[in-house]
């Protein structure tokens, strides 16, 4: 009896040495290739290589130079993730997928990221609008750290390998490069961004595509004297983007003027979460400004009455009661047809009705958005549903997963 129990046991003992050997050896025969060499990819192909060490993992990056983004983003400094770690707060600032999102943010979310790049000697800082930044406050501290944490983990990084086409195999993938080299894939991750070609491989693989619209643009104003000011920047602005047959869409940040109208936080907002309205009405829409959101109109009233009364001698252009700058102020001024050498005294209270409504409710007619060169991320793609959010695999086509851009909920 003792004797059969303890061969018994010794079978299951051995059984259980035997599948994790056969574990062991498919893992090792795993081949995993991803596609795309961008922020999403270089992280996934790093977090699966490090999970799974005896798998091998084949980086594909079209250009010369992979995470070309993430060298020009914040303007060079690179703006990693952002200070909200509550995944329901967080998902409030998503424009589309807010849902979707919010499981995924419970299982790894911007804390999550911040010790990430922590345990690689990266350290994160954080601006008082909540954006975080490396505290090098240079873009190539988070391109040298993904690629050496890829190179540590044993991922084989291919640049200048664009892929032409994706065949599906029973059990995995055949992934065609425009070389003519075709390589094996167990596991097939897409992290292409808004590059057509991504879509093009997810549609062949059963996935309905929703056309991509350009997200996070600037809004062209062809207003000459608003593009005089070019340079100018104001702290807050309330900004409301009036869209035909669609609520007012409001950001209160900041905004800024660049040559060929304007940009900044406030708009750069605005363009994400009004991007296929706006795409709709071929960006010809209308922008409210209110450029002293902290005061009512009532208060701005009373203020200028007051310095009416106070300063009657000097001239509006020279002297402001408002926290603007002096460009500001006087295109403010010239745009309801004050000259420059009205004095204080002469202001009627048709004018400074006038001025009240300009600097309260000012209205600016959006002609055109910025170039597609200044776009980093695009309304569109892969459909949501399609995608399981705990897994980011496929509910289409096993053995496929997304990540980053690629999805239509992100922009």
């Amino acid at each position: 009896m003792d004797s059969s129990i303890h061969l018994r046991g010794k079978f299951k003992e051995s059984k259980r040495i035997l599948a994790i050997l056969q574990e062991f050896l498919r893992l090792s025969l795993l081949q995993v290739v991803v596609i795309g060499g961008g922020a999403a990819g270089f992280f996934g192909a790093i977090v699966c290589a490090e999970t799974h060490p005896q798998a091998q993992v084949t980086l594909l990056e079209a250009s010369h130079q992979p995470l070309s983004k993430v060298r020009i983003s914040g303007g060079g400094r690179c703006n990693v993730t952002h200070a909200c770690f509550d995944p329901v707060a967080l998902v409030q600032h998503y424009p589309r997928g807010g849902r979707a999102l919010r499981g995924a943010f419970s299982r790894f979310q911007p804390r999550d990221t911040v010790a990430w790049f922590a345990q690689r000697g990266v350290v994160l800082k954080t601006e008082a609008d909540g954006r975080m930044f490396p505290v090098t406050d240079d873009s190539q501290t988070i391109v040298d750290c993904l690629i050496q944490a890829a190179h540590r983990a044993g991922v084989k990084v291919w640049t200048a390998s664009p892929v032409d086409t994706v065949t599906r195999l029973e059990s995995g993938f055949e992934v065609y490069l425009k070389s003519g080299t075709p390589l094996q894939a167990d596991r097939l991750l897409l992290a292409t961004g808004s590059n057509p070609r991504g879509y093009q491989v997810a549609k062949a693989l059963g996935h309905s595509i929703l056309a991509p619209v350009p997200s996070l643009f600037t809004f062209t104003i062809t207003e000459p004297e608003l593009r005089a000011l070019a340079g100018v920047a104001v702290e807050t602005v309330q900004a409301r983007l009036l869209l035909p047959n669609q609520k007012p869409l409001e950001q209160n940040r900041p905004i800024a003027n660049y040559p060929l109208g304007l940009s900044g936080p406030a708009i750069l907002k605005l363009s994400a979460w009004g991007a296929r309205a706006l795409h709709d009405c071929h960006y010809q829409a209308t922008l409210q400004l209110n450029w002293l959101p902290d005061l009512s109109a009532e208060q701005l009233h009373q203020q200028l009455l007051s310095v009416k009364q106070t300063q009657p001698k000097r001239q509006l252009a020279t002297h402001s009661p408002f926290d603007l700058s002096r460009r500001l102020w006087q295109y403010v001024l010239a745009k309801i047809g004050i000259v420059p050498e009205q004095r204080w005294a002469d202001a009627s209270k048709n004018s400074l009705r006038r001025l009240v409504q300009e600097l309260h409710q000012g209205q600016y007619a959006i002609q055109g958005k910025g170039a597609f060169k200044e776009e980093f991320v695009t309304c569109g793609g892969v459909n949501l549903k399609e995608v399981d959010f705990k897994t980011m695999e496929s509910r289409l086509c096993p053995r496929l997963y997304f990540a980053g851009e690629i999805w239509i909920l992100m922009g």
